[in-house]
């Protein structure tokens, strides 16, 4: 099984914490390919920053997707999830709906705890949209600088702890939800060490996909998930006009 992972923000650093947790996390035998946008902003906290990196990810989606068999949109918020599944057949899995999920069947409210203030309300959103806002119990944030975004679980170690107890003791939280990219492994690292669960996107990301391929479902060809409609284009690169000529 091969598995793609795309890192929509540009930071190699990030997409370095993805790859060890991704490959932790895979089954003997999954291949692990991970790539980082070409263009874009460090780390995503906003909707537009979201937008930008949702073209970024469907650009080198268009490009590798079809040497693999399931596709993850490594950031939390999942950006432009829903139109990489009508333009490709192949499972698409991203950070947010993978660990929701996970936390879903692992207690009944979750708390997400964040790397900024500023990216709350979009995650927020992020959870209705999931449909699964009244399970959120809060969504704890650092509220601190970030001086470099590969080392936010170093640099911030204790206040990271602090902010998972504080959701258990103070929020009624079940299940811990350790939000975004560079974050990935921190839940693994600490998971010892707190009282309820705690869910990492990238790990369940993986597993999730790996189910899902090995379920071989038939792509949608009806529905609201079917491929884009052809009509007239122009400026696109060239692998995603191939692509959405081809579907």
């Amino acid at each position: 099984m091969k598995l793609l992972l795309i890192n929509p923000n540009i930071s190699q650093s990030v997409s370095d914490l993805i790859e060890a947790e991704a490959r932790r996390a895979a089954a003997p035998g999954t291949e692990i390919r991970v790539l980082t946008a070409p263009f874009g902003v460090a780390y995503i906290e906003t909707r537009f920053e979201s937008l930008i990196g949702a073209y970024a990810t469907a650009t080198l989606a268009a490009e590798h997707a079809e040497q693999h068999d399931a596709l993850i949109v490594a950031a939390f918020g999942d950006p432009g999830i829903d139109g990489l599944r009508e333009l490709l057949d192949i499972p698409v899995v991203g950070l947010t709906e993978a660990a929701l999920m996970s936390a879903c069947l692992l207690g009944k409210r979750f708390s997400i705890v964040a790397i900024s203030r500023r990216i709350t309300a979009w995650y927020r959103e992020c959870v209705q949209a999931n449909g699964l806002i009244d399970r959120l119990a809060s969504i704890r944030c650092l509220d601190r600088p970030l001086q470099d975004i590969g080392r936010v679980q170093e640099d911030h170690a204790q206040a990271l702890q602090a902010l998972c107890q504080s959701a258990i003791d103070d929020d009624g939280a079940d299940v811990i939800v350790i939000a975004g990219a560079p974050l990935a492994g921190l839940a693994r690292a600490i998971k010892q060490r707190i009282p309820v669960p705690v869910v990492d996107g990238v790990s369940s990301a993986v597993c999730h996909a790996q189910t899902l391929a090995s379920l071989a479902p038939a792509p949608a060809r009806r529905g609201s998930f079917a491929p884009p409609p052809e009509k007239p284009n122009q400026g696109l690169p060239e692998s995603l006009a191939r692509l959405l000529a081809r579907r």
